[in-house]
């Protein structure tokens, strides 16, 4: 049957040789082609594919980890949230059920489960984010994205190989990194950075914050309620860089009548490390009186820094500033080659991923119908400790600074009904306005709650709204939001509850 079968068998023609042209195209047809394409899928990177995927873009992002949301969701503010959340619980069960009349027994901590509640919520909202890209059609290329030319993307994949991609706009957000430190070598145990901090083994006897900025109050706090013996060590005179004086002296009072202990002004020298100690040596930031502290670990969280490795900026004539920044041309978060974007903390400005987020539809939408919006006169500022302290727009020594005549309106926790209901009344709302208009130029809030009520002032801002306007808008009572409202009307009036 088979031999048959070939006799029977006709020859075809020979086909003729395709044309070179055709040769090209049909090579160049294997190389995937994108409207844009997104390195980095955290918050900033992942928002924008995925708005611009809902505007109708071909859209791909790029991310080499395992896992969507890059630092924040992973070794960042998601994670932390956790673990701020449930130490403050355990802190309330250990110290403060009783008073409130609830009795149960001997509180333990069960740092092993602690730690994998914190992972749980990890997982969630990280898969979470890989089915909004499924969703909306985004692909997501695991590896490391390399530019190549303008137009052209090298991704390392991260199961081998090399694949190339062609995009019309490209958007950076590949985000920033932890900074080091001189006279300090990080190895995540002993010297750790924020990440490290997720992830501590067992309680600390003893441990030192190097930085009183917003990640070191936030992980040093967690440490001090399972336990560690928490030292803060600060270069600058007051702790919480950027906040309102005022508010920044209530909080280090706050934080410290709750064990944590502050040295502020001064200098971090170098550090060693002897008999499973970390020694690190200080001195005063005007120069003078030197001492070593001792710690079984310590936290670095002096900032962080852009992260630009391996992105192949030099292959297209991108420069980053001094500060390892990728510049911006224009508004529309160009770079100096007109269809590369950057955001986010690569970039200029606030290093927070809600910054990020606006900035990633921002530029999205200025591709796509050249329009966009980011007003970054409000772009809220949190510290999830206990209290909470949150800020928007100017501070008093900033007005003071540009010689703008001011107003102040505020109002203590002390004197709201909810938060004396649930014995959680420490703190106030601090409202600036422009002395000739009353319109709010920046709120400053700390007490219970206060992430949330930021919100409020924001929301008010963006639409030029007074303190009159905020303090004639009803409220539900009892809740904290009316301290908001009072020291709205304390700011063009009178309170009623103070």
């Amino acid at each position: 049957m088979l031999c048959s079968a070939a006799l029977k068998t006709r020859r075809l023609p020979v086909a003729a040789a395709a044309p070179a042209w055709q040769l090209i195209r049909a090579y160049s047809s294997s190389v995937k082609e994108f409207d844009t394409v997104v390195i980095g899928a955290g918050p900033g990177g992942y928002v924008a594919a995925i708005k611009a995927a809902q505007l109708g873009q071909k859209t791909a992002c790029i991310e080499r980890r395992e896992t969507l949301g890059g630092t924040c969701l992973n070794v960042g503010c998601i994670p932390s949230k956790a673990m701020l959340n449930n130490s403050h619980l355990y802190h309330e069960a250990k110290h403060n059920f009783a008073k409130r009349g609830i009795d149960v027994g001997e509180v333990k901590l069960n740092l092993d489960q602690l730690l994998a509640d914190k992972d749980k919520a990890v997982t969630g909202l990280t898969r979470g984010i890989e089915m909004l890209f499924k969703k909306n059609k985004v692909e997501w290329l695991k590896g490391t994205g390399t530019l190549k030319s303008a137009n052209e993307i090298e991704v390392s994949l991260n199961g081998g190989g090399v694949e190339s991609i062609r995009a019309k706009n490209i958007i950076i957000a590949t985000g920033s990194e932890p900074s080091p430190f001189p006279g300090f070598e990080i190895d995540e145990k002993q010297i750790i950075t924020s990440t490290g901090a997720l992830a501590l083994e067992k309680v600390p006897e003893k441990m030192i914050v190097i930085g009183g900025g917003v990640i070191g109050l936030e992980l040093g706090s967690v440490w001090s309620r399972l336990g560690a013996e928490v030292t803060v060590v600060e270069y600058l005179p007051a702790i919480g860089a950027g906040m309102d004086a005022e508010l920044a002296k209530t909080f280090q009072r706050s934080l410290s009548k709750q064990g944590i202990k502050f040295k502020t002004s001064t200098k971090v020298v170098d550090s060693e490390k002897i008999g499973g100690k970390v020694l690190v040596n200080v001195e005063s930031a005007k120069g003078g009186k030197k001492e070593t502290l001792e710690a079984d670990v310590v936290l670095l969280s002096v900032g962080r820094r852009p992260y630009t490795e391996g992105l192949g900026l030099e292959n297209v004539g991108i420069r980053p500033d001094a500060k390892g920044r990728v510049e911006l041309a224009d508004q529309q978060f160009r770079t100096s080659v007109p269809n590369i974007r950057v955001i986010g903390d690569v970039t200029m400005g606030p290093m927070l991923a809600h910054k990020a987020e606006e900035e990633g539809i921002a530029a999205v939408e200025y591709i796509t119908n050249g329009h966009g919006h980011v007003n970054y006169n409000v772009i809220p500022s949190v510290i999830y400790t206990h209290p909470e302290v949150a800020w928007v727009g100017k501070n008093e020594q900033q007005l003071k600074e540009e010689g703008i005549k001011y107003k102040i309106g505020s109002f203590p926790f002390a004197a709201n009904s909810r938060a004396k209901t649930i014995d959680d009344a420490e703190g106030l709302v601090k409202i600036i306005t422009d002395a000739e208009t009353d319109r709010i130029l920046g709120a400053h809030i700390i007490g219970p709650n206060a992430g949330e009520m930021i919100a409020e002032a924001c929301l008010a801002m963006e639409y030029g709204g007074s303190a009159e306007d905020v303090a004639r808008t009803c409220h539900a009572h009892p809740t904290m939001a009316e301290a908001f409202k009072e020291a709205c009307m304390a700011a063009y009036s009178k309170p009623i509850h103070f």
